[in-house]
């Protein structure tokens, strides 16, 4: 397979969906201009809401809802893939979808991923209980593209290595994790998370990300990464505000890396105790 450029677009989306819609649309622009042929976004790319009942209220359909729309006309008349690495999707009255979708560059939504795990935390700096505002996906994803295998993850899932070893284990070379982490979550433990990931299964990691304040108070970290498949940085957008980052990726590195540590065919079964 021949190498490729990655656009990672890094976001501070609020709770007015026409104005994210705008400013993804630039984004998209840009990480085309400077050569981009697979561009992804980060989770909650149309919508982080004030709270609760705001993202509920505007959470969407998936029929003409304006982000997928706009990815799905982008990626068919410029002849790029996109992820779209989440939007809310209306479940019931009660609940939405945190979903991410995988658009070929015909237009055609490849793949879709609801997030499995969900955000249900006491921290020093807040509480976050995202399972009030979604439904928990059940299934893990991987989906082909024209550079190999993509494994689609969400965020939170990041701490789960069980999800990509699976993931790995069922082909995929390249593992997507958009996230929306805040701050001090972030500058513990977003790099090693990411890192990991990449080293434990030899995979590329791309991992776009929010940045900023947003609406619902929330300071996100920013950082959005690619990571080669031996543990390498090979883009860091920061944390100074949004913007697009560009790597090269070249699939052929992830053979030399399960050549050269082939742990994916190492594993064994124990008992536990």
């Amino acid at each position: 397979m021949e190498k490729f450029k990655l656009a990672l677009v890094q976001m501070n989306s609020g709770n007015d969906l026409a104005a994210n819609v705008a400013t993804l649309s630039r984004s998209l622009q840009e990480a085309r201009g400077a050569g981009a042929q697979l561009i992804a976004t980060p989770e909650n790319t149309g919508l982080l809401g004030a709270d609760t009942a705001d993202t509920l209220a505007k959470a969407l359909p998936e029929a003409g809802h304006p982000v997928l729309e706009l990815a799905r006309s982008f990626a068919r008349e410029q002849g790029v893939w996109i992820l779209i690495g989440s939007i809310h999707v209306r479940a019931d009255a009660e609940r939405c979808r945190n979903r991410s979708y995988l658009i070929g560059a015909d237009g055609s939504i490849v793949a879709y991923y609801d997030k499995i795990h969900m955000f249900d935390a006491r921290l020093p700096h807040g509480e976050y209980r995202e399972s009030a505002t979604f439904v928990p996906g059940d299934r893990a994803v991987v989906a082909d593209t024209p550079w190999g295998k993509l494994g689609m993850t969400i965020c939170y899932d990041v701490r789960f290595a069980g999800l990509y070893r699976k993931l790995a284990q069922a082909g995929a070379t390249m593992l997507s994790v958009p996230a929306a982490f805040t701050v001090p979550t972030g500058q513990a433990h977003w790099h090693v998370l990411l890192r990991a990931r990449a080293i434990e299964h030899a995979c590329y990691v791309l991992a776009p990300a929010q940045v900023g304040l947003h609406a619902n108070g929330r300071r996100t970290y920013g950082h959005s990464v690619v990571v080669a498949p031996w543990g390498e940085l090979l883009a860091d957008a920061g944390d100074a505000g949004p913007g697009v980052v560009v790597a090269e990726i070249d699939p052929e590195a992830v053979q030399k890396a399960r050549e050269a540590l082939p742990s994916l065919r190492h594993d064994r079964p124990f008992q536990l105790g």
